[in-house]
């Protein structure tokens, strides 16, 4: 690779000499049976025999996911295709940025060491990361990696309260309505927490899972591959409180946070445990006015 292509480094604002003229970004990648994918870096690189992340140099014209993805590929043989990216937190310097993107096994997963720049490649159960010597910057933001490690951020959007809260027309044709907000629910991602209200420390970003819940007339809405759908038998309320606590059951962990303005819904919801936001954030996030 040429360094025109963003390697080299940069003399950042913070007195350090940081990888990647336009960032950097690397993979936390975790799998349930075997912990987090751990690279030991060649004794010749910058920290070298020391233990962090698959990653490198951000490209021009690329983002932080496109690169934790690319080079772990480049240096550990993970196919792009078998990752599902979850989140990602971001630490800005101002003149230099790092990303690590967490994410899931989701595919059969054999990393190897296929760089010069791994000298090793191994599984580590998360509990035993702090005992391996680790390279400065990755030993720091651990704790705050681990306490979001594996967890997922869930959309429930009560599809009949988003609709009804813009002066649209809706009325006339509420299944075309429920139609338009699937598909531009689909295009949502790299979400901030800050925007969400979601409690983490640090700059996190998540893509999101999202559930939509129909009712009535748009009871006929078919899911898109990008968004699950809901059909509320009768009680559309109900089927949103339902479908919080059913994703809150399976994964005590995850985020899930309900989109809706009703004030006792939002109650019911966040006595599940559950988060909410108002459909005019979401709208906002949906670039939609």
């Amino acid at each position: 690779m040429l360094l025109g292509d963003g390697e080299g480094f940069v003399k950042c604002a913070c007195g350090n000499r940081h990888w990647g003229r336009y960032g950097a970004a690397g993979l936390l990648l975790s799998d349930p049976e075997r912990g987090v994918l751990l690279q030991r870096r060649a004794w010749w690189t910058h920290h070298g025999r020391t233990w962090a992340l698959p990653g490198g140099a951000v490209r021009p014209e690329e983002s932080p996911a496109q690169a934790a993805t690319r080079e772990a590929e480049e240096e550990a043989a993970v196919a792009a295709e078998a990752v599902w990216v979850l989140a990602a937190s971001t630490e800005d310097h101002g003149t230099w940025s790092y990303t690590t993107v967490l994410a899931t096994a989701r595919g059969p997963v054999r990393p190897r060491a296929i760089s010069r720049e791994s000298a090793e490649l191994r599984w580590v159960p998360a509990g035993q990361v702090e005992r391996l010597p680790l390279h400065r910057d990755f030993a720091a933001a651990w704790p705050r990696l681990r306490a979001q490690l594996e967890r997922e951020l869930v959309l429930v959007v009560d599809a009949a309260n988003v609709i009804g809260s813009r002066p649209d027309g809706w009325w006339r044709d509420r299944a075309a309505a429920a139609v338009r907000l699937r598909d531009r629910l689909g295009g949502l991602a790299r979400v901030r927490g800050i925007d969400l209200g979601l409690p983490a420390e640090g700059e996190w970003s998540w893509w999101p899972r999202v559930i939509l819940v129909v009712e009535g007339r748009a009871r006929d809405t078919p899911p898109d591959g990008l968004v699950e759908v809901v059909a509320a038998e009768r009680d559309g309320d109900q089927a949103v409180v339902d479908t919080a606590r059913g994703a809150l059951a399976d994964r005590p962990r995850d985020h899930v946070v309900v989109v809706t303005a009703d004030r006792e819904l939002r109650a019911r919801a966040q006595g599940e445990g559950a988060a909410v936001l108002g459909p005019r954030s979401l709208l906002d996030l949906l670039e939609l006015d």
